[in-house]
């Protein structure tokens, strides 16, 4: 009879954007895997997203259960609601062990496995606590996963800073640094004409030269300051699109409209042809405060595309300031502004400069390909498996 597997997640487009490659592995293992997550609230992808995950999810055998997660650690009630939902999923269950994400999903579901003596499996998608975060990150947030170290087998984390912080301060039984959740990083071949087409589509002339932003729209997203930083600006050949959705989405587009930025800020929704939308640009850009490492900057990079982000933790794993991009202060607007009109000027005077960094990030990415972190994560499940 095969081994039963739980993987865990606060919201279920954490399963669909970063572990339905994990669902094969286990599911080549031999193992049965159930799937336990919110699906209802939360998630950063669309309802109709949601619809085909379910369905993707029955078609390879996968039982999932819906658990009532709230996002906000402060949000006790609900989340008492959710720690009681899952102890009765993992009294059925019977598992060989737990595989569980983010801040909520990896408290309660460290907190039941221990309960039930059941290994588990904790995948950091970036600490809360970070060189530079604000003090109450670590009061709050430092001390319960320094806590719950000791109940975790096996610690996986995304970015340098992490791996650091957890080698010195944590007593897991085992820590693992891992590339991220892994990217396409085979070079897709698209026409120019699809590049003219997907351009006309967002409003965008030929010679403009477009910012894509691809993040849900949050505050630490920061998009906020995106806008302000092209406002102030005003230059008449940059464009910026922003794709994706979230509740600070409608405050922005409201302001777009009273500034009379439209013709040159767009806002595109939740996207499925981003890969198109990146090959159209020529610029990504992420603005995020907070990053534990940025799949969305990974795309970006292995679409050969120079970049602009933040100096924050996660980032600096991936670009090299002025080598595949430029690194800014995620809240200084002038150095947007800066980093846009320097690679705006590469492109119109110097071809060579500016296509040279995206090279750069096409062979930077390489080593955070899905191969090489499907043959991390199958070390993991086989050293856990073998308990």
């Amino acid at each position: 009879m095969a081994e039963k597997v739980l993987l865990l997640a606060s919201v279920a487009s954490m399963i669909q954007q970063f572990n339905m490659r994990n669902i094969r592995i286990l599911q080549e293992l031999g193992c049965e895997v159930e799937v336990a997550c919110n699906f209802e609230v939360g998630n950063t992808c669309s309802s109709d997203q949601i619809v085909i995950l379910k369905r993707d999810l029955k078609r390879q055998g996968v039982i999932w259960y819906q658990v009532d997660f709230a996002r906000n650690v402060f949000q006790l009630r609900q989340n008492k609601k959710a720690y009681r939902q899952l102890n009765d999923i993992v009294f059925r269950g019977n598992y060989k062990f737990i595989h569980c994400q983010s801040p909520i999903g990896g408290v309660l579901g460290r907190l039941i496995a221990y309960r039930y003596k059941t290994p588990v499996i904790y995948t950091a998608h970036g600490f809360h606590f970070y060189k530079g975060a604000p003090r109450k990150n670590w009061l709050l947030f430092y001390p319960v996963e320094r806590f719950l170290a000791r109940y975790t087998n096996e610690l996986l984390v995304i970015n340098r800073e992490d791996y650091e912080l957890a080698k010195n301060k944590f007593r897991m039984k085992h820590l693992t640094y891992i590339p991220g959740v892994g990217v396409d990083i085979n070079k897709r071949l698209f026409s120019n004409e699809l590049r003219e087409i997907k351009r006309k589509e967002l409003g965008i002339p030929e010679n403009g030269f477009l910012i894509v932003n691809v993040a849900e729209f949050t505050v630490n997203k920061n998009q906020a300051m995106l806008i302000r930083a092209l406002e102030e600006l005003r230059h008449p050949d940059l464009y910026l699109v922003m794709c994706g959705i979230g509740d600070g989405e409608k405050a922005l587009v409201q302001y777009v409209k009273e500034k009379g930025l439209g013709e040159h800020i767009k806002f595109a929704g939740f996207r499925k042809d981003v890969p198109e939308i990146l090959h159209a640009s020529d610029c990504f850009v992420l603005a995020s405060l907070r990053e534990g490492l940025s799949v969305a900057l990974m795309e970006a990079m292995a679409a050969g595309l120079p970049v602009v982000c933040g100096k924050i933790r996660g980032n600096v794993d991936l670009i090299e300031d002025g080598v595949g991009g430029y690194l800014v202060t995620p809240t200084e607007g002038k150095d947007y502004q800066r980093a846009f009109l320097n690679l705006f000027n590469k492109k119109t005077s110097a071809l060579e400069e500016y296509e040279h960094m995206g090279q750069m990030n096409r062979q930077t990415i390489r080593k955070f390909g899905c191969e090489e972190v499907d043959g991390i994560m199958r070390e993991v499940y086989e050293r856990v498996c073998s308990r």
